[in-house]
């Protein structure tokens, strides 16, 4: 071998090296920050490469979950942030009343009218994601949903098809009240009358305590109901990811520095991350899910919708957790019906932070869904689409004779 051929050999090495590191780093930071710390799923590695790829590849074909879309818009946030949002109208005779009729399209059967005013506005709930997802993890419920009641799903900013943050492009640091009052442009934007039924995941529903704790007001003229789902009010700093007390004072102590490292080589560790794409999904899954037989096809979905947010994203959005605390908010939602449901098994926000919220919210109804996870929606969408739907009736958003019972199942097809 030649001494050039050997030196292109060794800087190939340490380059392949490099990227691995940097890509099991990534993988790992990622995934702890949307819903995973450590651990592998063995399995994964026992598999060849390319039958691992193949059957990605098939996955994806055969569920495509999250393809269902409603009528696009977007809000402007009060940094110039565009964000967006899809609207999901009542059919013709459906439950809120109205004819359905999207914006810009044919006109349907009239609105009735009162003593010459047009008709009330129906309810709206919005729905708000967590970290590292996409509207789209809301497809069970958005499916079992569609034509009965209106709904507007939106993408927070820097995550899916919402623009990067203006300010945190410049640096500023982004926490959690900037979302409530993101929450806030999109309200405006797609629902500016009419009740709300607010319902958010993870940060998402951290979002709802901050739009409340800035416009208080809106509570009291507007929110019919609230439903939080594997949440939390504050004390994130202390949730250990299932991890030995060493290890989690280890992660604690290096996670910052190494994500504001992680975040200023997005591009190398993009690569790295692909490069362990095997040991992501394992990761996700651990962190993710609580039980054993979660569809394959949903595991890939919730792959897709995290491995879509990219590392700089990640990064800027860690430091905003361990310092949201909202719990003087809390009292704000007594005089609502508020749902708090949790998984089990979650090891991101374990269940224990939503019993905390119903300690405040005695009159809350509180569900702990056994052998569920974080990602509890896609995990056991029959069990939260039922307990919404209950939601929902009590709020008067839907009447109870509707029928969304059997929707949002894993066992159907995708568009419910």
């Amino acid at each position: 071998m030649s001494e050039i051929s050997a030196g292109d050999a060794m800087a190939t090495a340490a380059s392949t090296v490099g990227w691995r590191r940097a890509g099991i780093a990534g993988a790992a930071i990622g995934v702890i920050a949307a819903g995973a710390a450590a651990g592998v799923a063995v399995e994964r590695l026992t598999v060849g490469r390319g039958m691992r790829k193949r059957a990605r590849l098939a996955l994806d074909a055969t569920g495509p979950y999250g393809s269902l879309r409603g009528l696009p818009g977007r809000a402007v946030a009060d940094d110039g942030t565009e964000l967006y949002y899809e609207v999901d109208e009542v059919e013709p005779g459906g439950a809120a009343g109205t004819d359905g009729t999207p914006s810009g399209a044919p006109a349907g059967p009239r609105r009735r009218r009162l003593f010459g005013r047009k008709a009330p506005a129906p309810v709206t709930v919005v729905f708000s994601h967590g970290y590292c997802l996409s509207q789209d993890s809301w497809h069970f419920q958005r499916a079992a949903l569609r034509g009965l009641v209106r709904t507007v799903h939106w993408d927070q900013r820097s995550h899916g098809r919402s623009e990067r943050g203006r300010a945190q492009a410049q640096g500023v640091h982004v926490g959690i009240d900037q979302l409530g009052r993101d929450l806030k442009a999109v309200i405006d934007a797609a629902a500016p009358e009419g009740p709300l039924v607010l319902v958010g995941h993870s940060m998402g529903g951290m979002t709802i305590m901050a739009l409340v704790d800035q416009y208080p007001a809106l509570i009291r003229d507007r929110v019919a109901a609230v439903a939080f789902v594997g949440t939390s009010s504050g004390k994130l700093g202390e949730v250990s990811f299932g991890l030995p007390v060493a290890g989690v004072n280890a992660v604690r102590r290096v996670l910052p520095g190494v994500l504001k490292a992680l975040g200023s080589q997005a591009e190398l560790v993009e690569r790295g991350r692909r490069a362990t794409a095997d040991l992501f999904a394992g990761l996700i899954k651990r962190y993710s899910f609580g039980s054993r037989d979660v569809d394959p096809a949903v595991e890939r979905f919730a792959e897709r919708l995290i491995e879509s947010t990219p590392i700089d994203v990640v990064a800027e959005f860690y430091p905003a957790f361990t310092e949201h605390d909202k719990s003087a908010a809390l009292p704000l939602f007594r005089d609502v019906p508020v749902l708090i449901l949790a998984g089990d098994k979650d090891l991101v926000t374990p269940s224990s932070h939503s019993e905390a919220i119903a300690d405040v919210l005695p009159d809350a109804e509180l569900v702990i869904v056994p052998d569920a996870g974080h990602l509890v929606m896609l995990e056991h969408p029959e069990t939260v689409t039922d307990r919404l739907a209950d939601l929902l009736v009590r709020a008067g958003a839907v009447p109870e004779s509707s029928n969304v019972g059997g929707h949002g199942s894993t066992a159907q097809q995708p568009g419910g």
